[in-house]
């Protein structure tokens, strides 16, 4: 008999997020399932859940691989090991292949392929929902601690430029994290996904503002 697909699928991820730094832990695959079947809720055309939720478990499983360089597309290496993954447990080929669907179009990336199918925008959105608000501040914070230093990267210095060997800048260069976080919202597809994010950057521009503020660029009220 054939384990019931969204905790087979959990089961199968796990072991590759043992090595997976914060940003992309399993921590952040169960919160972008949840935040995914939170939109499916909203949205008006009918979902599938399960290829949604197994999706969203699956959709990072490359991503330890791709930051030591073993792969260059965490999307399409997760894509092509989930389809090996769910062959062998007997998952049929339509579903494997609407929830591969899924984790190849989940990324920003420009090579990405578009989303098709509603539980692909439904989980693109939620994922880059994921980089917005009070824990995209700190998840994007996370991102760039685990990109700086490396070649061609960009790098974000909030106290500290010293360690870059890089001349101090007048006032601490957080704008990245507001670019990919504006970056991310404009290319949202539900409306579900749009809504929350209107919300979220409500609370994004605040913060920003009053981050100016501390860093005595306004004065402090």
């Amino acid at each position: 008999m054939v384990q019931e697909l969204v905790p087979l699928a959990r089961e199968l991820s796990l072991p590759y997020y043992e090595s997976a730094l914060p940003a992309h832990d399993r921590y952040h695959a169960n919160r972008v399932r949840t935040l995914s079947l939170r939109l499916a809720d909203e949205c008006e055309e009918p979902v599938d859940r399960a290829v949604l939720a197994a999706a969203a478990w699956l959709h990072d499983i490359g991503r330890p691989r791709e930051r030591t360089g073993e792969i260059d597309d965490h999307d399409e290496w997760a894509a092509t090991e989930a389809a090996t993954l769910l062959g062998s447990e007997s998952v049929s080929a339509e579903r494997t292949e609407a929830i591969t669907h899924c984790i190849r179009t989940h990324s920003i990336r420009a090579s990405s392929p578009t989303p098709e199918t509603i539980e692909a925008k439904l989980l693109f959105d939620a994922d880059k929902l994921e980089a917005t608000g009070a824990r995209g501040l700190v998840r994007l914070a996370c991102i760039v601690g685990e990109r700086s230093g490396r070649a061609g990267e960009k790098y974000a210095v909030i106290e500290n430029a010293s360690v870059s060997g890089l001349e101090r800048p007048d006032c601490p260069d957080v704008t990245l994290l507001r670019e990919w976080a504006r970056e991310r919202l404009d290319r949202l597809y539900t409306s579900a996904g749009r809504s929350l994010g209107r919300s979220r950057w409500q609370f994004m521009t605040e913060f920003f503002t009053q981050f100016e503020r501390e860093m005595g660029i306004e004065g402090e009220a």
